[in-house]
């Protein structure tokens, strides 16, 4: 059995495919009404025209409105420099427009030390570890992975950058094999970098 339809355009395309078929055939159907039927879907269709005008003069309306709001924006916002160049001496007096005088940046302070530096998995020339972001200081933009180095002659020799990412955890491969590595992260921004994280100490295989 078919499925009356759902979306307005197939309502009205079945409507107008009944009209005609109760024109071609109306003695098959004597209890339905064709000018009934044809009534009803002419006030709709006029219901319909006259909803699509005023979807049109609602458009018009609309843009006419953004456009007018875009104009008063750019109008405001040459008032209140014009009006910050007025107030340089007081610029306290600009709270009696509903401005106020323009913030001083403030500086950016370097991030704390990221924390809980531990590994995940250990491989053959890989080492895959994580850590937690720093609980103060500024904001992070980028991370330093650095390492170094057991020596021949039992020092650990100076910390050396081995990367830069923006996530909390670094897969790395071809690291020094058979020796003692120690890794650390510091997180950075513009105004500098972190003191370090703690460290680990690994043996790849």
């Amino acid at each position: 059995m078919p499925k009356f339809p759902k979306t307005e355009a197939d309502i009205v395309a079945l409507a107008e495919q009944m009209i005609a078929g109760l024109t071609a055939h109306a003695a098959d159907f004597p209890s339905l009404s064709k000018a009934g039927l044809e009534a009803v879907l002419v006030n709709y269709k006029e219901q319909k025209q006259t909803q699509d005008e005023a979807k049109g003069q609602l458009l018009l309306a609309t843009t006419a409105k953004d456009e007018d709001l875009d104009f008063l924006i750019e109008t405001m916002k040459n008032d209140l420099k014009k009006a910050e160049v007025d107030c340089t001496n007081i610029p306290q007096t600009l709270h009696e427009i509903g401005w106020g005088p323009r913030q001083e940046p403030q500086p950016i302070e370097a991030p704390g030390s990221p924390t809980e530096l531990h590994p995940i998995s250990e491989g053959q020339g890989t080492i895959w570890f994580k850590w937690e972001k720093p609980s103060n200081g500024g904001p992070v933009r980028n991370y330093l992975i650095e390492r170094r180095d057991l020596q021949q002659g039992g020092d650990f020799g100076p910390w050396m950058l081995v990367d830069t990412i923006y996530n909390r955890e670094i897969n790395l491969s071809g690291q020094p094999e058979a020796v003692r590595l120690e890794y650390r992260v510091k997180a950075a921004n513009a105004a500098g970098e972190s003191v370090p994280s703690n460290s680990i100490s690994v043996f790849l295989p």
